[in-house]
């Protein structure tokens, strides 16, 4: 159902309020409001009028709910001009046309759908606070630290041992090559 609002002769240019009626046209209606009340032309605030003034009137006369409104129609047509007069040089003058505007707001009740992501698919990963890259797997994890291990001495094999202890029993013999013992004399 659709609900209306009209406010007339708004001292502000029609092609003004056209250009911010685009920026809103289709949205949710409290979301728009919300928009066009921070905004800083002079258009916003009347568009912002007719618009809160079409949400009352859904909710008084209709009983829809404000939350359930989406902005359906939004029409901004040229009122009549005030035309004035400026003192120029040699007596002419110029003239001065002010514009108004007539603008129509229609809003109308929709269903809100929750956004519901598909089953199955995976949260994106986000970064950790460590500083590492993510991977396309997941977050960087960091490992848990580990104690240190002392090295473990090995017990030597039996073959060892007997080499070991042969190379102890058996003197060292020292020899000289020849060549060299005639050449330090």
């Amino acid at each position: 159902m659709e609900v209306k609002a009209v406010g007339k002769y708004v001292r502000v240019q029609p092609r003004k309020v056209r250009i911010l009626a685009d920026e809103v046209r289709g949205t949710n209606a409290l979301k728009a409001a919300a928009l066009l009340r921070f905004h800083t032309s002079k258009g916003a605030a009347a568009l912002r009028k007719v618009l809160i003034s079409a949400i009352a009137n859904a909710q008084e006369n209709a009983q829809l709910s404000p939350e359930q409104l989406r902005i359906s129609t939004i029409m901004v047509d040229e009122g009549p001009r005030l035309k004035r007069m400026r003192a120029r040089a040699m007596g002419r003058g110029n003239k001065i046309l002010k514009k108004t505007s007539h603008i129509t707001v229609g809003v109308e009740d929709y269903d809100v759908e929750a956004k519901v992501k598909p089953h199955g698919t995976k949260a994106k990963p986000r970064p950790t606070l460590s500083g590492g890259r993510t991977k396309k797997t997941g977050p960087v994890v960091a490992e848990a630290p580990v104690a240190p291990v002392e090295p473990t001495v090995a017990e030597p094999t039996v073959e060892e041992v007997v080499v070991q202890e042969v190379a102890v029993e058996t003197p060292a013999v020292e020899t000289a090559p020849a060549a060299v013992e005639g050449e330090a004399k």
